[in-house]
């Protein structure tokens, strides 16, 4: 059989079957920024010396080491013992490479991918990993864990077949688009058969017993609740591979567990752990000026980032009959006073996030253009979406004036809310035809955050609303906000997506998985929405996506399901001077556990000095 060579870079066809055969794959058949026989990621270290500790906080606490089940809250860092098939790169958008394969093989349609595993990947006990792992961890996935995996993988996969001992296929369904499948299937986390069915353990429950994987990192010791600690697997597999020089290089990652974060920032002016990523505005603009600061043995610095924002927004649980009317929505949101609160709250550090895409090339700005006026026609033809849509900027977060109360934004609110059926009594609340009160409860997991809550829940006051602060512990926000219950009106949380977005939009906003996905929080049933995503797994081309997904973004703004917080674009980071990272960080991440490095020597100096235990 003629074997071709395709554009230089690794790539080769069959010439009989067209079977591509490659170390990467891009999302549109583009070549990979890395070829077959690179050496080393552009943005690490090399030769970073491996050794050291790095430790940082977390909130709250953990009663799980199962990071796949709904079950439980799960420790930080809990999937770090897992690898898939597959993995990315913090300098690359649209790229999956071998890790746990040599090759991969697929035809031009994508309707099928074979994996050639490597014969020396093993787990952290030292068992050889083989097909059979692989397609055990699969059917597991389809079967149990967490839903979002399940809808996936149920609705795309035909069948998976082990081929011998280091090779298996995956068979696509027909009728779907299957530009990213063999990326999603080579995504999922492989667990060790023998090892699961030997320990009695099921994926479905919180469990302190962890899996076996075959990651650079095996759990080391736990208090459960308080603090946890990876270590290095000196025997890991993978440590000479191209992908993985220069990376892991810490012998211990911990994680200490704080109430708050006024506690978590006195534990580490403490010395209690030793890198902190900043969360606070007030406590970065206000706390940063204590002694081991001044004298130089705490670093403080702020990192650009080329990654977009978080998403980071008041979500509305629209399972909720008070919120089904999308008017009562735009009321609540235009009481969020952003201008007021990053002046007053957070010393104008913030800019506000508008766009799901927010500070990316797919965030959609000014009227549609005639590309996404093409996609979003026939939805407005079907009675989907306003006409309005076609015409107008997407629409926008509210903005405020400078006092806390801002008086236009509470009489265009008010008639909203009129509109909607939602009177004002003689008592000042508002109620609906059936004298019901518009109540709505903010649940609050973190302290600090009372400060930006409150005075929205004065201006909802003001408005009529009879809104409520709640506070709970972390244990009692997961329950809450989880599926089945979803018992919850308001909470802080993400609208999330990707760069390259594909099937998983389904687990954040499609209405198969309003009721039963970890990710889909607010509860999103929208047919537009379905049919945009749609539209966004069907791209064939960079253009095509980024038109597909700006179209998206109008229609997920029309839906009213939150009200943006705000980001930046840089890292606030302050960490005990002992460690190093490259000169050039990647966009896409600060990658302080993946790719700095421990200084021995600075730390023998802070040692002498009395600065470190």
């Amino acid at each position: 059989m003629m074997v071709l060579a395709l554009a230089g870079w690794g790539l080769s066809a069959r010439a009989q079957d067209a079977t591509i055969v490659s170390h990467a794959i891009t999302t549109f058949g583009d070549p990979p920024k890395y070829p077959a026989d690179f050496s080393h990621l552009d943005y690490v270290n090399p030769d970073a010396p491996k050794g050291g500790e790095i430790s940082q906080w977390a909130f709250g606490g953990f009663d799980s080491v199962n990071p796949y089940s709904v079950q439980g809250r799960s420790a930080a860092l809990a999937s770090a013992p897992y690898e898939s098939i597959l993995t990315g790169t913090s300098d690359e958008i649209g790229t999956s490479y071998c890790l746990l394969c040599t090759t991969m093989e697929y035809p031009a349609d994508r309707s099928w991918v074979i994996f050639n595993l490597r014969p020396e990947v093993t787990f952290a006990d030292g068992s050889p990993m083989t097909a059979d792992d692989v397609l055990f961890s699969y059917q597991t996935f389809l079967t149990k864990g967490l839903t979002d995996f399940r809808a996936v993988l149920a609705e795309q996969v035909d069948k998976a077949e082990v081929l011998g001992p280091h090779q298996i296929k995956f068979t696509f369904k027909t009728g779907i688009p299957t530009r990213d499948l063999p990326s999603e299937v080579g995504g999922l986390p492989i667990l060790s058969k023998a090892h699961y069915e030997a320990n009695g353990l099921d994926l479905e429950k919180s469990s302190l017993t962890p899996f076996l994987g075959t990651g650079q990192y095996m759990l080391e010791k736990m208090e459960t609740g308080k603090s946890i600690s990876w270590k290095r697997n000196p025997d890991y597999w993978g440590n000479d591979l191209p992908i993985n020089r220069g990376r892991g290089n810490f012998d211990r990652i911990r994680i200490e567990y704080y109430a708050d974060y006024d506690a978590a920032f006195e534990g580490f002016k403490g010395g209690d752990y030793t890198f902190r990523t900043e969360a606070s505005s007030i406590t970065w603009a206000t706390r940063y000026d204590f002694p081991a600061l001044n004298n130089g043995w705490v670093k403080k610095e702020e990192v650009p980032s080329g990654a977009k924002a978080s998403g980071q927004a008041f979500l509305f649980n629209l399972r909720r009959e008070t919120f089904q009317d999308s008017r009562v929505r735009e009321a609540l949101g235009l009481m969020f006073n952003f201008e007021w609160s990053n002046a007053t709250l957070f010393y104008g550090l913030y800019d506000r996030i508008d766009s799901v895409w927010e500070n990316s090339w797919m965030e959609p700005e000014g009227p549609p253009s005639p590309e996404e006026v093409a996609l979003l026609q026939p939805l407005v033809d079907e009675g989907l979406l306003s006409a309005s849509i076609l015409t107008d900027p997407p629409v926008p977060a509210p903005t405020s004036g400078e006092r806390q109360l801002d008086r236009a934004n509470l009489r265009a609110a008010s008639t909203l809310l009129d509109e909607a059926g939602w009177a004002v009594g003689d008592d000042g609340l508002r109620r609906n035809a059936a004298g019901k009160v518009l109540r709505v409860e903010f649940l609050n997991d973190s302290p600090s955050f009372d400060r930006v809550i409150i005075p929205y829940v004065e201006n909802l006051k003001s408005l009529g609303v009879d809104a409520v602060l709640t506070g709970i512990d972390n244990a009692q926000m997961e329950a809450r906000t989880r599926p089945p219950e979803y018992d919850f009106d308001i909470v802080v949380g993400n609208a999330r997506s990707g760069y390259i977005s594909g099937s998983e939009l389904k687990q954040f906003y499609g209405s198969a998985t309003a009721d039963v996905s970890a990710f889909n929080q607010m509860g999103l049933k929208s047919p537009a929405v379905d049919r945009m995503i749609d539209r966004v797994m069907a791209a064939t081309s960079m253009d095509e996506l980024t038109v597909a997904t700006k179209a998206l973004d109008r229609v997920l703004r029309a839906e009213r399901f939150w009200v943006p917080q705000w980001y930046k674009a840089t890292h606030w980071v302050s960490y005990i001077d002992m460690y190093d990272r490259p000169d050039n960080l990647p966009p896409y991440a600060l990658g302080e556990l993946d790719f700095w490095w421990f200084n021995a020597e600075k730390a023998e100096a802070l040692r002498a000095a009395g600065a470190i235990r």
